[in-house]
């Protein structure tokens, strides 16, 4: 079929692009043909909490060149934006929904791309967001009431979309591992390029640092855990997005942490994740991660809190360890616990073994059969 996708790719960065990028991939190698469309504005500057929107590193070689067409605040440039889609002979259109910021957009040409035939597709990354506001249900039913079908990766996300009474037919399938940052690196290795301490326990917060995301539980946890473990590590590695004068000063506090505060590159990402013993997702509030997608790449167990669809994808005891959500007590605990009963390679193997369930097919199956139906 000739596909086309319609969200942030390069020379946007984050997520939801490296997301699209590699469903892309997925696609063209089950034989589709593949466009994308990106944003010529995705947020207004005033809008957007961090340094930069763009990448600065080089395009992906093996993907065509994403067209630059939807400004997030022009309704012209929708218009033409279906239009363009509709005359590269698109028969499927398949959205990136993450906010209902972009519902007015996208609900627009996707109703003008199925006034012309094209079917229309959205990935359902939220549903509903983490941090709430005003008019949020009423864009997004706007977005995704246009779709012809949609496709989910957790319960929760799902009972969010079933929730807002769309009509579409739905598809859920488990978030699949991101494989295109390289591959692992010696854990010694890792450290070494990163400057970080060897043999010693070593914890990874990664990705943008947002409230919901829970650093702060973790940060208030810590003492506790170096109490007990007095070697241990925590590297916090992402760019903040909320809170950060408040959350410098409480690491500053600390021993054993080391903020590594901004945007991590594609090339340096698998460092990171090469040399944790564990990646620790304390989110507040959740509906499924990528972080522990990546995570599962590089073989590195979870620890994380049971919000969302977070448990799904981590099996308690199997591939990490699972906790309750805004409890510092109950997460020293369970990282102290990480570290005396020898987790680490017990729970790798699991991880190793649970990736195998998480590839990009079943993604694209999932498209494959809502465009068939």
């Amino acid at each position: 079929m000739r596909i086309t996708l319609l969200g942030p790719a390069w020379p946007y960065r984050g997520g939801i692009a490296h997301f699209q990028s590699a469903l892309a991939r997925g696609l063209v190698a089950r034989g589709h043909n593949v466009d994308q469309v990106t944003f010529r504005r995705q947020y207004p500057e005033a809008l957007f909490p961090g340094k930069t929107q763009l990448d600065d590193g080089p395009p992906p070689v093996d993907l065509p060149i994403a067209a630059q067409r939807i400004d997030s605040l022009h309704p012209f440039s929708w218009v033409r934006t279906a239009r363009h889609v509709a005359e590269r002979g698109a028969e499927v259109a398949v959205f990136m929904h993450w906010m209902p910021f972009f519902g007015p957009a996208f609900g627009v040409i996707a109703r003008r791309l199925r006034k012309r035939g094209v079917r229309v597709l959205a990935v359902v990354h939220n549903a509903i967001p983490h941090e709430r506001r005003p008019g949020d249900i009423t864009l997004t039913r706007y977005g995704l009431g246009a779709c012809d079908g949609l496709v989910v990766m957790s319960d929760q996300v799902r009972a969010d979309v079933e929730a807002l009474g769309l009509g579409a037919p739905v598809e859920q399938v488990a978030h699949p591992v991101y494989d295109g940052f390289g591959v692992p690196t010696p854990a010694a290795e890792a450290r070494e390029a990163l400057g970080l301490p060897t043999g010693v326990p070593l914890f990874l917060f990664f990705g943008f640092i947002r409230r919901y995301k829970g650093l702060h539980v973790l940060l208030e946890a810590w003492p506790r855990v170096r109490e007990r473990v007095p070697g241990a590590q925590l590297v916090v590695a992402g760019e903040f997005y909320a809170d950060e004068a408040e959350l410098r000063a409480q690491a500053a506090a600390l021993d054993g942490v080391r903020l590594d505060a901004d945007y991590i590159p594609d090339d340096r990402v698998g460092l990171y994740f090469s040399a944790a013993d564990a990646v620790v997702q304390p989110y507040v509030s959740a509906t499924q991660s990528g972080v522990a997608q990546i995570a599962f790449h590089f073989g590195t167990p979870v620890i994380t809190t049971d919000v969302g669809g977070l448990a799904e994808i981590v099996p308690d005891g199997e591939a990490g360890l699972v906790v309750p959500p805004e409890d510092p007590g109950a997460l020293a605990d369970t990282l102290v616990r990480f570290v005396e009963d020898d987790l680490g390679e017990r729970l790798a193997a699991g991880v190793r073994r649970e990736r195998e369930r998480y590839s990009w097919d079943r993604l694209c199956e999932a498209v494959e059969r809502l465009t068939d139906r």
